[in-house]
Order: C-alpha cells, then sequence, then structure tokens
C-alpha cells in the first residue's frame, strides 16, 4: 500500500512541477519574457522576410549581395502585398475580432493570459500594417540600391521603436499585475 501511495505522490509531484512551467499566470513566468524576447528580436531581425544581415552586407559588398537582397525584398514585398489585397479585409476582421476576444476576456474577465497576449498581438499586428505601407511604398517607388536599404533601414529603426514602447508598456502592466497579485496574497 505504501508504495502505491509513494508513486501517486510522484506523479502529482511530476504534475504541479509541468503545471509551474506552464502557469498561465503569464507575468510571472519566466517563458513569457522569454517569448517576448524573441518576438521582438525576431520581428526586428527580419525586415520585410529579409534578415538583417543580408542588408547590411548588400551595403558592404553591393554587387551579388545586393542583387540577392533585391530579389528577396522583391519577393517578399509581392508576397505582402498579394496577402493584403487578396485577404487584407478578412485579415483586418479576423484581427479585429481576435483582439476584441483578448481585451473582453483579458480586461473585463481579468485573465492574465489574454492580457499577455493582447500585450504581444497589438505590437505586432502594428508591425504588419508598417510592414504592409514600407511594401507599398517600395512597389509605388521601384525602390533600388541604396533607396531600398535607406527604406529598409528606417523601416527596421520603426520596428525597434515599437518594440521599446511594447516592451515597457508590457513590463510596467506585468510589474503592476504581479504587485497585486502579491498585495492581494493571490
Amino acid at each position: 500500500m505504501r508504495g502505491a501511495q509513494g508513486n501517486r505522490g510522484q506523479a502529482m509531484d511530476w504534475y504541479i512541477t509541468v503545471f509551474e512551467l506552464i502557469d498561465m499566470r503569464s507575468f510571472s513566468n519566466l517563458w513569457f519574457w522569454i517569448a517576448l524576447a524573441v518576438l521582438w528580436s525576431t520581428v526586428s531581425h527580419w525586415v520585410l522576410g529579409v534578415p538583417w544581415d543580408l542588408v547590411i552586407r548588400a551595403r558592404k559588398q553591393q554587387g551579388q549581395a545586393l542583387e540577392d537582397m533585391e530579389t528577396l525584398v522583391r519577393i517578399n514585398v509581392d508576397r505582402t502585398l498579394y496577402i493584403a489585397r487578396e485577404s487584407g479585409l478578412l485579415l483586418a476582421a479576423f484581427g479585429f475580432f481576435l483582439l476584441t476576444v483578448l481585451v473582453l476576456m483579458g480586461f473585463v474577465y481579468k485573465r492574465e493570459f489574454a492580457q499577455a497576449v493582447f500585450l504581444l498581438g497589438v505590437p505586432v499586428g502594428i508591425v504588419w500594417l508598417l510592414s504592409v505601407a514600407t511594401a507599398t511604398r517600395i512597389e509605388a517607388q521601384a525602390l533600388e540600391g541604396e533607396a531600398l536599404i535607406k527604406r529598409l533601414h528606417k523601416h527596421r529603426t520603426i520596428v525597434q521603436l515599437i518594440g521599446v514602447v511594447s516592451i515597457f508598456i508590457t513590463a510596467m502592466w506585468g510589474m503592476l499585475q504581479n504587485l497585486s497579485a502579491s498585495v492581494l496574497g493571490i
């Protein structure tokens, strides 16, 4: 009998460990902050689907590196604009529906996980809209060479600024939630 209870206790410890690891209280969870850092690192590295190191290499080396970058930018601009033109209205409607659900669940019904997803999703949506606007400008002006690199650099700078503001707001909201939880004893 003692062995069965010992096994059950070990199984319960394992479940507790797993559920602590995937805790739905996002702002006190290390995984959320790692995901936030990875998200903004990735978003600022891939400028319109082009890795930033390729843009830097194109600026320095010109030649084949510049041609590769311009080709990749053209492919991604065409792809971005195709998606925006064909499905833009549907994507916008679904995005606003999802954000409305997250606002209701997170800020009306006080679900911390929904708040965290909202604080990740809104800035990424803004970056998507910025990407569509940048892609439209690149296509309309048929940018190439140094002018294209400058436009990509400006886009990346704005994305990084959005990221900094987003991380700051998320950190402030997360600290407020953690302090509220510790004061209330949750």
